[in-house]
């Protein structure tokens, strides 16, 4: 880094200061970008177009945040690997939000339910919901069937939110399961 250390001088004009970015931009990328896509890769589980957007990114940030930086190289390497964990983090969560694609069944494999159906699948949602504990089915029900928020279901039952999370999450395993094995 020690050849672009002029170009990453603190304090230069507003006129040279577009220059300044563009060479920042460019020196990181030269010492920092190899090593950085490689801890992406190893972040995103190996997928390397999306690491190289997260690189990408990492950089668009570095470049806009230029004037704030340190130029310390080990600063900067550390500014660069947390600014990129976190890319990779948000684009976790944010897939994990977003429900699954699947694809288009086809027309004509797809029955029509009719009305035998839908009582039949009540009632074997209805017998295992019979076997979850009175406190789970409570949870069910009062945010799945009445359409209540956690924290609404919490203040009507008198418990803490996070007991509700837990009854809820234990509740649908037991209510996956019980399904699975009806068919």
């Amino acid at each position: 880094m020690g050849r672009h250390s002029r170009t990453l001088r603190p304090g230069a004009d507003a006129e040279s200061a577009h220059g300044l970015r563009d060479d920042l931009a460019t020196a990181l990328y030269q010492e920092f970008g190899r090593p950085l896509l490689s801890f992406v890769v190893t972040l995103t589980g190996g997928d390397r177009l999306w690491a190289e957007d997260v690189v990408q990114e990492t950089l668009i940030r570095a470049w806009r945040n230029a004037d704030k930086l340190d130029r310390e190289p080990e600063m900067l390497r550390a500014w660069l690997y947390t600014v990129a964990r976190r890319i990779v983090i948000d684009g976790w969560r944010s897939r994990q939000a977003r429900p699954q694609e699947v694809e288009e069944a086809d027309a004509d494999s797809i029955g029509v339910p009719d009305e035998s159906d839908r009582t039949l699948a009540a009632m074997v949602v209805y017998e295992a919901l019979q076997n979850l504990s009175p406190e789970q089915r409570e949870a069910i029900l009062q945010t799945y069937i009445r359409d209540r928020t956690v924290n609404e279901v919490a203040a009507t039952l008198g418990i803490p939110p996070g007991t509700v999370k837990s009854r809820i999450y234990h509740a649908v395993r037991a209510l996956r399961r019980a399904l699975r094995d009806r068919g």
